[in-house]
């Protein structure tokens, strides 16, 4: 008897008491807090170039380059406010606009230490510049400057860090008023604080929104694949379950034809009857193992049909059942009929059917053609519809239940593929469909299906 003992790890305090759910949530925060805006918070990361869409040319060579124009202009317009704003010597109010221009440039290359360096150059400014009135902590010249710091930065980082500067900056506008604004009269942390807010909310579901539709597309492609996969898988089980009937027929008259010769020759030789004996083994041997190999792809509530696989000798009745949906199709046979390998003229029949199933759900009021052509080398196949007509010309069709898989070109293309013929399919150039199909069968084999 084995005892298995399940250990878990719990984080533990001090006194090797387990730490509350509280306390691992702030330390979670903090932790955050530190990766995102103390880390590397200087690290060199510039602001990459937009890629132009558009004609060559120098308007498209310098469109990458807007975002830059813009936080420049954005900065230049900072740095005037503050000239404009700061009382003083002319070096001083040079002083306090390099002080305003400075933060936001910074986001050009070091989007983090941007912000630590717009409080920081807030404090210099508002103690070197004499702020007086609401301007405090910042002047105008910082004000503008630190709203598009915060903008940018939030841009150029992910959710999580904007929302961080925007408690940071409520806690340095808190701490500056009470430390350094005891003897003034007003502040504008308040509405620095209600101007940023909605300018990061809008930032932060921007990001959002365009996370959430990059994993949209990564999910509509692979399930994309998945389905493209999943159709050829299903479309090469029907084919097994058809190929499996067919051969396993063949199979069983070459068993019953071997264990029926002997006795259709009067006295026939021991080795003549050892050899009909092994052939007949051998037939059922071989049926065995492809009922096995080939019945896994059978579904659990599959049931093998009752009448044989269709043949082009039932294409006539096909056609019939089509035309009683609506469309108009033609038939057309060149060359010497001759039967065919049942696989064969089963994946003929098969074809024919997709392709005037795929008239009918895409080209529905459009007229379709059969050719059918026997030639020395094997089967041709050609069927093609026109245009469809105009839509509130004709009723909506819907495919004849009998019709094909709905798995369309792949379909054809694996059963020409697996008789190693040739297949086109496309537009025709009167605006309808074409599927041009051929089927090699060689001349010995095609003699003996024929007999």
């Amino acid at each position: 008897m084995t005892e298995t003992t399940h250990t878990q790890t719990t984080p533990a305090g001090g006194a090797g008491r387990p730490r509350s759910p509280e306390w691992r949530l702030a330390a979670d925060a903090l932790r955050g807090l530190r990766q995102d805006l103390f880390d590397d918070a200087f690290a060199y990361r510039p602001l990459p170039r937009t890629r132009a869409v558009g004609r060559s040319g120098r308007t498209t060579r310098y469109t990458g380059w807007t975002p830059h124009a813009v936080v420049v202009g954005l900065g230049a317009l900072a740095a005037l406010v503050a000239l404009a704003s700061t009382s003083g010597s002319g070096l001083l109010s040079l002083l306090c606009a390099l002080l305003a221009l400075g933060p936001v440039l910074l986001t050009l290359a070091r989007p983090v230490g941007a912000f630590w360096f717009s409080l920081a150059a807030t404090t210099v400014a508002s103690v070197v510049g004499g702020a007086t009135g609401m301007d405090w902590p910042w002047g105008p010249g910082g004000f503008v400057a630190h709203l598009v710091v915060l903008t940018v930065v939030a841009i150029r980082t992910r959710p999580r860090t904007a929302a961080w500067m925007w408690v940071l900056t409520a806690v340095y506008g808190f701490v500056t008023d009470t430390l350094l604004g005891w003897d003034r009269y007003g502040t504008d942390v308040a509405p620095m604080l209600l101007l940023s807010a909605p300018a990061l909310l809008a930032v932060t579901v921007r990001h959002i929104r365009r996370q959430a539709q990059q994993e949209v597309t990564a999910q509509q492609t692979v399930t994309a694949a998945e389905r493209s996969r999943r159709t050829l898988l299903e479309e090469r089980t029907t084919i097994a379950r058809e190929l499996h009937d067919v051969v396993a027929h063949h199979m069983s008259v070459v068993a019953i034809q071997a264990e029926a010769a002997p006795y259709r020759v009067e006295n026939p030789p021991e080795e003549l009857e050892k050899a009909f004996a092994t052939i007949r083994e051998n037939a059922v041997a071989a049926l065995t193992e492809l009922r096995r190999v080939l019945g896994v792809v059978r579904a659990e509530d599959y049931e093998a049909p009752d009448a044989p696989q269709p043949t082009l000798a039932d294409l006539d009745r096909l056609l019939a059942n089509v035309r009683e949906t609506g469309l108009d199709v033609e038939k057309a046979v060149t060359g010497a009929v001759r039967e065919l390998p049942q696989g064969v003229e089963l994946s003929a029949y098969r074809i024919v059917q997709e392709a005037l199933s795929n008239t009918l759900r895409h080209a529905p009021g459009a007229s379709a053609r059969v050719e059918i052509g026997y030639v020395l080398g094997g089967l041709g196949l050609r069927v093609v519809n026109g245009p469809p007509p105009a839509p509130g010309l004709v009723k909506s069709a819907r495919p004849h239940p009998s019709m094909g898989a709905g798995h369309g070109v792949t379909g054809m293309r694996e059963r020409v593929t697996m008789l190693g013929g040739e297949m086109t399919a496309g537009p025709a150039a009167d605006g309808g469909y074409e599927v041009t199909v051929f089927l090699p069968v060689p001349a010995d084999i095609a003699s003996e299906g024929g007999a």
